[in-house]
């Protein structure tokens, strides 16, 4: 396919880690930049050699060149620019999560409907090399019957910008939601959750939320699958950690529990002592154009001077990136939607807000609202 896809990334910090991916993809032409202080934004198109810069995004909306926009601006901005770049007709790859409302949830899938473009919330765990190792044993027929999922994430957020701290923790949950939902494409019906512990009063009185730990069970529409999620920001002593189980009735895949171990198979029926082996996992650079399969292994922020901490703390978030552009990008060579799509990615998010509100109610069941029934 000879068609190229003119692509804008918007907000240069972590943003930036996508430039030289979309440069070297064979269908992307990485077109124009854009970043509110202009000395950042010089900076990084000056080493990037890309010629198109805007300080403004309502500028940037307004050039018919732009086919598509990267939106890594801080999460209070998410919805916002969204609805404004799908208005404008264009294609929006989002960073996560969604928005911060499940009423801008709402109103992004029917703004993506409305206006027959596509929208991908740019989860990276559902494309991290440990969730295309289980999805890979999950379709071949080793996992059996898959009978439940979990995932953490776990992250000390002291010390980090603007709006996190605080942060209730369900409010950034869909790198622990994505990966239990997105591996047999299931939509979340309802939710209930605990709260648990307290943070310190003055990060507490910031967004009125006290819980040092919040842990949800998630129920799933038409099937009898459940999961548990359970998330940290602050005051709780642990390494960074995003893991992601499935237990089978085959075999089943378990997280280790120090970063840089290799993850556990359980397999049934086999002697006590043989159930439990590690196993490394593979890289799946090979599901991608060979010009980018070597940002699985590296990336920008792999220099020690240009450290983003959510891709150190992330690990280098399992090789995900390129796998992510080139979703996006062939989604819209494609025409087809991309995965997450909207509406999935709207009950992901949708799942750690109403998780939360359930916390506050003392674990109250709290529906989800029907977002595939809207788009």
């Amino acid at each position: 396919m000879s068609q190229k896809i003119n692509v804008a990334i918007v907000g240069l910090g972590f943003g930036a880690e996508f430039i030289p991916i979309y440069q070297q993809h064979p269908n992307a032409n990485m077109y124009a930049i854009c970043q509110r202080t202009e000395s950042k934004l010089n900076a990084v198109g000056d080493q990037y050699g890309i010629d198109v810069r805007y300080t403004s995004y309502d500028d940037l909306l307004a050039d018919p060149n732009v086919d598509a926009v990267h939106i890594n601006s801080p999460i209070p901005n998410h919805a916002e620019q969204t609805l404004k770049a799908l208005r404008a007709g264009k294609h929006v790859a989002c960073t996560v999560p969604m928005a911060t409302s499940v009423e801008d949830c709402i109103e992004i899938v029917k703004a993506t409907k409305e206006s027959g473009k596509k929208y991908m919330m740019m989860e990276t765990v559902v494309y991290a090399r440990e969730f295309l190792f289980v999805k890979e044993l999950y379709e071949k027929g080793e996992l059996g019957k898959v009978q439940f999922l979990k995932a953490s994430h776990q992250q000390d957020m002291e010390g980090w910008p603007d709006y996190w701290p605080g942060l209730p923790p369900m409010h950034y949950a869909t790198h622990c939601v994505g990966p239990v939902a997105g591996l047999l494409k299931l939509e979340a019906e309802y939710v209930s959750c605990f709260g648990s512990g307290t943070i310190s009063e003055d990060l507490a009185k910031i967004h009125n939320s006290p819980f040092a730990v919040e842990s949800a069970h998630i129920k799933f529409k038409d099937s009898d699958l459940s999961a548990y999620v359970y998330r940290s920001l602050f005051d709780v002593a642990r390494q960074y950690r995003e893991s992601f189980e499935v237990y089978g009735s085959k075999k089943s895949f378990e997280w280790p529990l120090i970063e840089g171990e290799d993850p556990v198979i359980h397999t049934a029926k086999k002697p006590e002592h043989e159930i439990a082996e590690k196993v490394p996992t593979p890289d799946y650079a090979h599901y991608l154009p060979e010009e980018i399969q070597h940002f699985t292994g590296k990336g920008v922020y792999n220099l020690d001077e240009n450290a983003h901490l959510s891709f150190v703390q992330g690990g280098g978030h399992g090789g995900s990136h390129p796998h992510l552009a080139h979703e996006f990008i062939s989604a819209l060579i494609e025409d087809r939607d991309p995965f997450p799509n909207a509406w999935q990615s709207a009950n992901w998010t949708s799942v750690g807000i109403l998780a939360h509100e359930s916390a506050l109610q003392g674990g109250a069941l709290i529906q989800l609202p029907d977002f595939k029934e809207l788009s």
